[in-house]
C-alpha cells in the first residue's frame, strides 16, 4: 500500500513539474545568462574571461542571437563575469547544443535536466530515509513543496542538481563507498560551491585517515573539471564575481540587517565591506566548531550538521534569495526538524521585493518572516533538548 501511495505522490510531483515544461520563467532572468554561458562554450570559447557586456562594448559579438540574451538578462549579470562552476556550464552547454538558436528549447532542456535530477533525488533519498528508519513519504516533504517546484523548475535554478549530487555522495558513503562517493561530492561542487561548507562536517564519519584521502580525492578530481578553463584571468574573474556575494549583494537577509543598522547608527554609512567577510568567517568557524561533534559519525547526526550547517550560513547571509532554502529544506527530510519547512512557507514573503521599483525591501515583512522562523527554530531546539533527541 506505501509502495502505491509513494508512485502516486511521485507522478504528483512529476506532473506539477511539466507543466512548467514550456514555460519562459517570470521570476529570474538568469536563464538567459544560462545559454549565454552554453553557447559560449559550443563556440570554443572561455565563459570566464569575459562578461557579456564587454562583449557588446568592444562590438564583437560572439554568436548569432548574441542580441536577444543579452537585452533578456538583468544588467547585474551582463556586467559581472560568470559565476557558475564548470559541470553546471556543461548542463548549460548541452541546453544551447539541444536546444539550437531557439531559446525556448533551450529552457526546456535546462528544465528536462532539473526534473531528472529531482526523480534521483526520489531515488537516493527514498533509500536514505529507509536505512535511517525514516518514513519513505518524507523526501515528498521535499518534492511536493511549493518553492522547490517553483523556484527549481519554474525558474530554472540548479540547486535541485547540485543536491541530486550531494544525496548520491551522502547515501554512497553510507554503503562504505567512500572515494566513489568522492566523485559524487565533487561534482556537487562543480555544480554550485556551497556544498563545500560540508566537507568538514565529513571528518567525524570518515575518520581522519580515510577523510584526508577523501578530501585529495575530491581536491583532485574537481580540479579536473576547472582544469579546461584555468588561466589568471578565470582566477580573478570567478573569485572576484563570488566575493560579490560577500560585498556587494543584500536581499531578505536577517542578521546581516541587524549589523547593518547597527553600522549606520555607529559609522554612518553601509559596512557590508566589512560585516559580509567578518560574517563568513563566523560561518567558518561555526562549521569547524559543528565538525568535531562526535554525533557526526552517525549519518542521522550528520544530516543535522548538515543541516544546521546551511541554517547558519542563510542566517548570517547578505543575500538569502528563496531558491537558496533548497539545501536545507532537503536534509530537514533527514531529521525531526520542521522549521526550515516553515522558512520555505515564510520566504514567500520576501517576494514582495519583486513588485516594487528596483526591487525595494519593505523591511518589517522580512523582520515578520525572521521572527516567525526563529521562534519555529528556538522552540524545536529546546523541545529535542528536553526529550533527550537533539540532532536525532
Amino acid at each position: 500500500m506505501q509502495r502505491y501511495n509513494l508512485k502516486i505522490l511521485l507522478a504528483a510531483a512529476i506532473i506539477f513539474r511539466l507543466l512548467f515544461l514550456f514555460a519562459i520563467p517570470n521570476l529570474s532572468q538568469d536563464f538567459y545568462r544560462f545559454i549565454w554561458d552554453g553557447r559560449l562554450l559550443l563556440e570554443g570559447i572561455n565563459p570566464y574571461l569575459m562578461t557579456p557586456a564587454e562583449y557588446f562594448s568592444s562590438g564583437d559579438l560572439p554568436f548569432s542571437g548574441a542580441q536577444e540574451l543579452y537585452e533578456g538578462m538583468s544588467s547585474l549579470s551582463a556586467r559581472n563575469p560568470t559565476n557558475y562552476p564548470p559541470l553546471n556550464q556543461l548542463f548549460f552547454a548541452l541546453a544551447a547544443l539541444f536546444g539550437g538558436n531557439s531559446i525556448l528549447t533551450s529552457v526546456v532542456w535546462l528544465r528536462i535536466f532539473i526534473i531528472a535530477a529531482d526523480i534521483g533525488i526520489f531515488y537516493f533519498g527514498r533509500k536514505l530515509l529507509r536505512n535511517l528508519k525514516f518514513p519513505e513519504s518524507n523526501i515528498f516533504l521535499y518534492l511536493l513543496n511549493p518553492l522547490v517546484i517553483i523556484e527549481l523548475t519554474g525558474n530554472l535554478h540548479f540547486e535541485g542538481v547540485m543536491l541530486f549530487f550531494l544525496l548520491a555522495a551522502l547515501y554512497i558513503l553510507q554503503c562504505q563507498k567512500w572515494l566513489f562517493s568522492a566523485l559524487f561530492f565533487s561534482c556537487s561542487i562543480a555544480v554550485k560551491l556551497i556544498p563545500l561548507i560540508f566537507l568538514p562536517l565529513l571528518f567525524r564519519r570518515l575518520g581522519w585517515k580515510r577523510a584526508l584521502v577523501y578530501y585529495a580525492a575530491t581536491g583532485i578530481i574537481l580540479l579536473l573539471f576547472f582544469l579546461p578553463f584555468l588561466s589568471g584571468a578565470f582566477a580573478e574573474n570567478f573569485f572576484s564575481s563570488i566575493n560579490l556575494w560577500f560585498q556587494k549583494f543584500e536581499f531578505n537577509a536577517s542578521i546581516y540587517y541587524l549589523i547593518r543598522w547597527i553600522g549606520y547608527e555607529v559609522e554612518g554609512y553601509n559596512i557590508i565591506g566589512y560585516a559580509g567577510p567578518a560574517l563568513a568567517g563566523v560561518v567558518f568557524v561555526s562549521i569547524l566548531f559543528m565538525a568535531i561533534l562526535k554525533q557526526n559519525q552517525e549519518m542521522r547526526g550528520l544530516l543535522t550538521s548538515m543541516m544546521f550547517g546551511m541554517v547558519i550560513y542563510l542566517l548570517l547571509a547578505t543575500t538569502v534569495h528563496p531558491w537558496y532554502l533548497a539545501t536545507p529544506l532537503l536534509l530537514s527530510v533527514f531529521t525531526r526538524y520542521k522549521f526550515v519547512q516553515v522558512w520555505s512557507l515564510m520566504v514567500a514573503l520576501s517576494y514582495f521585493a519583486y513588485s516594487q521599483p528596483d526591487y525595494e525591501e519593505n523591511l518589517w515583512i522580512i523582520a515578520l518572516e525572521y521572527v516567525v522562523i526563529f521562534g519555529v527554530m528556538v522552540y524545536e531546539v529546546i523541545k529535542f533538548q528536553a526529550t533527550n533527541s537533539k540532532f536525532q
